[in-house]
């Protein structure tokens, strides 16, 4: 039986594309149904016309792909700053953070301004077309650093050209996130595009760790700066090339309903509209937004299993370098990188496994059990993590990959269906608002637990002067630390996720409503 949508997905990708059910009624493809008697798990074909092919699907893939590129390339690179031209560390990671704080209000705004775009080529796509070439020319600008300068030029000169590229990056990627949102109006299509996009977006991690070895290759480059140079222009030529096509081959699904409906409930936008009048609209459209329970809940369990993780990070390596190895720096590495490139190509599996359970199951368990089986694994940690058998180590990984390959998975599905019932109330479509507020919490919290990580590594007594001996103590608190805190967060976030409104018969029930009032996309 052929579980595959038109477009022909390979099978590795079969899980992103079975249906539900493969019995369609001779209408639109979906069970008629009957809402006054059907129960909580109740399940609904996926019509052929809510498909979306995979080379569309992959399309939108690539998107996230150059979208991840870019977050990874521009962390990843700034440690020539440091080896290359002799930067204060502090300074360099100044310079980093700064441009990510106007991120706070440039994703916002960006999200109001592509949801009130009105044009021929939709609300998203010019901006998409934009920002990927934009992204692409100042991304090589920013690395041409001149030879022979002083700490302060390079400080002002890469502070200055990251807050430009940064408002270039919004350009292209909150647009980009939106599409996505709206791209088809099924519940468990828009998972399986959202595992797509996922699983393809994971690949440029797996690519971004060469780079150090890029720019110090002496058979390429005189020196790593040189080498950045270089490494940017690959880059921003693979950006512009591959960033355009979601413009050039996606279509916006609720082009017209946005205008219909925006017009109806009296807020179309003209040019001439006052600024403080925009304004207002604005942040009425955040607050509103942000204060919507389903979305609010959503943003508090991603903030809680992304940001648990986040804040132990590197702990990990802490735990197996001074306890399984007993300050073995070279071997406590080597496990580590073990570690991590087990987990990392364990996330790809849990993306496809975790996607097809959503279309069986529903968002909403598919999140319990992903989220319960990376607690299993953080429970792990306190007892595989074994001086006597380092190998012990390898087991918690792949279970702790379903944590942020579920999350990322089905919170981008669970947000489109959050936009419906949105219209159903405001008659508007948000997605470019929801979307930028999304990633502005994933953000915001990400940068609060890194900045954390560290006085939460003092506060448990460790001490890098004392190499291996550290105190039986410290050692006990970081091994709490690495284990319990992700363990506790993603438990409160299942905690919180327990009362998300919207099932598969609600989010049905919510597009049979938007269609009776303003007709299908």
């Amino acid at each position: 039986m052929d579980h595959r949508d038109p477009g022909g997905a390979p099978e590795l990708f079969a899980g992103f594309d079975s249906a539900v059910n493969l019995t369609h009624d001779p209408g639109r493809g979906q069970r008629p149904p009957d809402t006054n008697n059907m129960s909580e798990s109740a399940h609904y074909t996926t019509a052929p016309e809510d498909r979306i092919p995979f080379g569309q699907k992959l399309i939108y893939g690539l998107g996230a792909f150059v979208n991840n590129l870019l977050a990874a390339a521009i962390g990843g690179m700034t440690i020539v700053l440091n080896l290359g031209l002799g930067m204060n560390p502090a300074l360099v990671g100044l310079a980093s953070a700064l441009p990510r704080l106007t991120d706070a209000f440039t994703d916002p705004l960006m999200g109001y301004i592509s949801d009130h775009t009105r044009s021929r080529w939709g609300r998203r796509r010019p901006y998409i077309f934009i920002g990927a070439i934009s992204s692409a020319v100042l991304y090589v600008l920013l690395w041409q650093l001149p030879g022979d300068k002083s700490e302060a030029f390079y400080f002002w000169y890469f502070l200055t050209g990251s807050i430009i590229f940064y408002l270039a990056y919004t350009v292209y990627a909150t647009p980009w996130v939106a599409l996505g949102y709206e791209l088809t109006p099924d519940y468990h299509e828009r998972t399986r595009l959202m595992g797509v996009q996922n699983f393809i977006g994971q690949l440029a991690y797996m690519v971004a760790p060469w780079f150090l070895w890029i720019m110090q290759n002496e058979a390429w480059w005189d020196d790593m700066v040189e080498g950045a140079a270089g490494l940017a222009i690959g880059i921003a030529l693979f950006t512009a090339a591959v960033g355009i096509l979601p413009a050039l081959f996606l279509r916006e699904r609720f082009k017209a309903v946005a205008v219909a409906e925006a017009a109806a409930s009296g807020q179309a936008r003209t040019a001439g509209a006052a600024i403080l009048h925009v304004m207002a609209d604005f942040f009425r459209g955040f607050v509103l937004s942000l204060k919507f329970p389903p979305f609010f809940k959503l943003c508090i369990a991603t903030f809680l299993v992304f940001n648990g993780f986040m804040l132990i990070a590197a702990f990990q390596s802490y735990v197996i370098i001074y306890y399984v190895f007993g300050g073995d720096t070279a071997q406590g590495a080597k496990y580590a990188g073990y570690s991590g490139t087990l987990g990392a190509i364990s996330t790809f599996i849990v993306i496809v496994f975790v996607t097809w359970l959503a279309t069986k199951i529903g968002k909403r368990k598919a999140f319990f059990v992903a989220t319960g089986v990376s607690m299993v694994g953080y429970a792990l940690k306190w007892f595989c993590y074994d001086p006597a058998n380092p190998l012990l180590l390898l087991l918690p990984a792949p279970l702790m990959a379903f944590g942020l390959g579920g999350l990322f998975t089905l919170m981008p599905s669970m947000i489109c269906d959050v936009v419906d019932m949105d219209e159903l109330q405001t008659h508007q479509r948000r997605e470019g608002m929801y979307g930028s507020i999304f990633w502005w919490v994933v953000k915001l919290g990400m940068a609060a637990a890194l900045a954390a990580s560290g006085y939460l590594l003092n506060a448990t007594g460790f001490d890098v002067a004392l190499q291996g001996n550290q105190t039986a103590e410290a050692i006990r608190l970081m091994r709490m630390c690495d284990a319990f805190i992700p363990f506790a967060a993603s438990g409160v976030a299942i905690w919180m996720i327990a009362t998300y409104s919207i099932t598969e018969k609600r989010a049905h029930e919510v597009r049979m409503q938007l269609e009776a009032r303003r007709g299908k996309a």
